[in-house]
């Protein structure tokens, strides 16, 4: 009924959950007085009195309720929204922290989709666990011994059986349980994936026309859509049943109860035979509406393992160092392995020094990529070490280390911001000169002035930039702001040749201040490196400077020679063209 790691993630907010619920009870006791005061009133009038103290005591019950019972209300529902904006709040703060200290790979494979359901639609579910189905959980539990205690005085019997009666509903809860789970379980899934269906799809519309593909789709996304019909159909089904189990045990019980209280109630004056039969379909209302709040606790719940999932993801484990030795990295004997079968890098011993440029050459699939995961922390080494200048990576701030660090990539994110609020993230401090110097290294000042200065809006994914600017905006952002050490991931892969010479002369002159390290596809970008280890099959196969390593005739020489050739019999097909 509760989960209890649910519970947990409310920390101090739990208290609001009783809160509420004491309100509830303090509202049901106060119908309670109301109904007192009607029956003493009709009972007076039975009686023939006139003007009395009962009547007196009967108003006063009725207007005392009444009050209480407003009150109570009132206070209820500015408790429950009070309950409703902390768990918004913390809970959404807590996802964005936990994401912001995944690593970048945990991060992507959780996909945009997914992240914004959890942290949109499965919260407001959650929401409703927390604010509707908790309190009432409580509520409905304590209802029934307060009201059997109150009847009691008046008709045990019958107050004996309501009270019987009303283990009926959780047993009918409960024995719907496990089917609703897995029918919430399922509804959210096929709910999450048609989220994930369609984002791609808008995504991808421009590609799904070129290639006539969008038909295919269409039919695709339809059947998606049918199949999450169905579920949602096998909700309301399940739901319209249960509820109509809880209204047979509700109202038969109430039934059975009132049968038992005109029976036995012959020594009872007619108010109190009266008062029972009020107060009998009291007995079931509050586990009536549990009821109801169930089958939204198992959406909420179901949504709610989700998020618990993502915070206990595994995150990186970081130190409080800081990064005083340098900004020479250094690999030792490091292995990796995403899978804990297969190698994907083998007792690999690389250097990356200051005031150098390093490069890593290899075939795609080689282990490239892992190696920059390694080094900016991203990925922590099955075996070996990484230390950063002399220090273990594991034992520095991350905040530190990352204010020491910048990684340019083919896909760095361009903001949907303007061009000055792109450089905030990683130049605070700087102010406008700085930010015109940078773009004036990648030689993106003219355009930017030209077309609205540094309040120029820049389009979702950067579509108002060519492939080239916005790989050299990339780069502007990261030298707007000196690091110790830059990494380069392919910084020059699909972009035009005037944009590559441009980047490659800004990474050819920061390494006279910084450690450099350059992954790029095109070994022609490696002839000036000082540096150049060779990835193949995961392993450290060569290392050495582009002559020595042309000299030996091994893996680097002969995809050089490869890439040459391929080069030049494009640059011929296109004279000849």
């Amino acid at each position: 009924m509760i989960d209890k790691e649910l519970l947990a993630l409310l920390g101090g907010n739990k208290k609001y959950i009783f809160i509420c619920a004491a309100l509830s009870l303090s509202g049901l006791l106060a119908g309670v007085a109301v109904t007192t005061g009607i029956c003493l009133a009709l009972d007076g009038i039975i009686k023939g009195e006139r003007l009395s103290a009962s009547y007196l005591l009967a108003g006063g019950l009725i207007l005392a309720g009444i009050a209480v019972r407003f009150v109570s209300t009132l206070l209820s529902g500015k408790f429950r929204s009070f309950l409703s904006a902390a768990v918004k709040k913390d809970l959404r703060e807590k996802l964005y922290d936990k994401v912001l200290r995944l690593n970048e790979t945990s991060a992507e494979q959780l996909g945009a989709a997914g992240l914004t359901q959890v942290a949109i639609e499965g919260i407001e579910q959650l929401d409703l666990y927390y604010t509707s189905y908790l309190p009432q959980f409580f509520f409905a539990v304590s209802a029934p011994f307060v009201l059997f205690a109150v009847c009691a005085f008046v008709n045990l019997k019958a107050a004996a059986v309501l009270l019987a009666c009303v283990p009926l509903i959780p047993v009918s809860i409960i024995l719907m349980s496990k089917y609703a789970k897995k029918i919430f379980a399922k509804y959210w899934d096929k709910y999450a994936s048609m989220g994930d269906g369609f984002l791609d799809s808008v995504q991808g519309l421009k590609e799904l026309k070129i290639f006539d593909a969008d038909g295919a789709r269409n039919d695709l996304m339809n059947k998606n859509a049918e199949e999450f019909r169905r579920i949602t159909m096998k909700v309301l089904v399940m739901q319209l049943f249960s509820v109509t189990v809880m209204d047979l045990v509700a109202f038969g019980g109430a039934g059975a109860g009132i049968a038992v209280d005109i029976l036995t109630g012959a020594a009872l004056n007619p108010a109190a035979v009266l008062f029972l039969v009020l107060i009998a379909a009291e007995f079931f209302l509050p586990l009536r509406a549990f009821g109801s709040a169930f089958h939204v606790a198992m959406n909420g719940a179901t949504a709610g393992k989700k998020i618990l999932t993502l915070l206990k993801t595994d995150e990186p484990e970081w130190g409080d160092a800081e990064l005083d030795g340098g900004g020479e990295i250094v690999m030792s004997k490091v292995s990796f392995s995403y899978d804990g079968l297969r190698l994907v890098l083998s007792d690999a011993d690389m250097r990356f020094e200051e005031n150098k440029l390093t490069a890593i050459a290899g075939e795609s699939g080689s282990g490239k990529s892992t190696i920059v995961k390694l080094l900016t922390g991203a990925k922590r080494p099955t075996a070996g070490s990484v230390t950063i200048g002399g220090r273990p990576l594991a034992s520095l701030s991350r905040e530190g280390y990352y204010d020491n660090l910048a990684v340019v990539g083919c896909d760095t994110y361009i903001f949907n911001d303007t061009v000055r609020n792109n450089f905030l993230p990683s130049a605070k401090s700087a102010d406008d000169a700085d930010i015109w110097a940078a773009l004036k290294k990648v030689n993106l000042d003219g355009f930017v002035r030209e077309n609205g200065g540094l309040d120029k809006p820049i389009s979702e994914d950067a579509v108002n930039l060519s492939g080239g600017q916005k790989q050299r905006l990339a780069l502007a952002v990261n030298l707007a702001s000196p690091k110790r050490i830059y990494i380069f991931d392919e910084a020059t892969s699909n972009i035009d040749v005037e944009s590559e010479a441009i980047i490659m002369r800004n990474i050819t002159a920061l390494k006279s201040s910084a450690t450099v390290v350059m992954i790029s596809h095109r070994l022609a970008n490696a002839e000036g490196a000082d540096m150049i280890y060779v990835i193949d099959g995961g392993e450290v196969k060569e290392r050495g400077r582009h002559a020595e390593l042309m000299k030996t005739g091994g893996v680097y020489s002969r995809l050089y020679t490869a890439q040459k050739a391929l080069e030049s019999g494009y640059r011929e097909g296109e004279k000849n063209a």
